[in-house]
């Protein structure tokens, strides 16, 4: 990746993702970090559809811990992987009660440990919750830095993020990771791509481009 490139990419984005940002709709620290749990393999607008009664009926997290694993699931059953999830969501509600004093906590290692919390999870809650320079690398952000060439297309999930911290200044980040998100989500899809649109058709490594 050269500068040049870089630049043209960076324009681009602020081109047509000016204001790009996390779509899980929450309105405390805790709804974030459930939410995320529950976004594994499934689109933000299905959590977002399920939670949104959730948490309107299970307004503090009291509430949520005094429910059963069973209940949890009837509540996400319309999410993906549903069961898994609900008993992440048990176990990570019960630490957050009885370790953190009901606070999700921004220091990584700690998120970490928490059932259904991988390094993609972690990262999303440093930057949304702490403001804290991450990149989380989801299935969009992995296929855009592969298309565009800030990756190979070999390389690990943890590989995508490490060459992107490096490409990146640090307080692009955050937004940047937004703008890939968007990017892939509503513009370089992974079926059907836009590429006829694309200022950037020239650059992108993808072979089978939608020409």
């Amino acid at each position: 990746m050269n500068k040049e490139n870089l630049l043209r990419i960076q324009t681009y984005f602020n081109e047509l993702f000016p204001d790009a940002r996390g779509e899980l709709e929450y309105s405390k620290d805790y709804e974030l970090l459930i939410s995320v749990i529950l976004s594994a393999q499934a689109t933000d607008v299905s959590v977002n559809a399920a939670m949104r009664p959730f948490y309107k009926t299970h307004p503090t997290l009291e509430s949520i811990g005094a429910l059963s694993v069973l209940e949890l699931e009837n509540n996400f059953k319309t999410i993906g992987l549903y069961k898994t999830k609900a008993a992440n969501v048990f176990k990570t509600v019960k630490i957050l009660l009885q370790t953190y004093e009901g606070k999700v906590p921004s220091d990584k290692d700690q998120l970490l440990l928490l059932p259904g919390v991988g390094i993609k999870t972690a990262n999303v809650v440093r930057a949304e919750l702490f403001k804290i320079p991450e990149i989380a690398v989801d299935t969009h952000v992995n296929r855009i830095s592969k298309r565009l060439d800030f990756a190979k297309s070999a390389d690990s999930v943890e590989t995508v993020e490490g060459k992107l911290r490096k490409i990146l200044a640090r307080e692009d980040y955050i937004k940047t990771h937004h703008q890939m998100i968007f990017f892939g989500r509503y513009f370089c899809k992974a079926k059907n791509p836009r590429c006829r649109e694309c200022h950037l058709v020239d650059i992108c490594k993808e072979k089978n481009k939608n020409l």
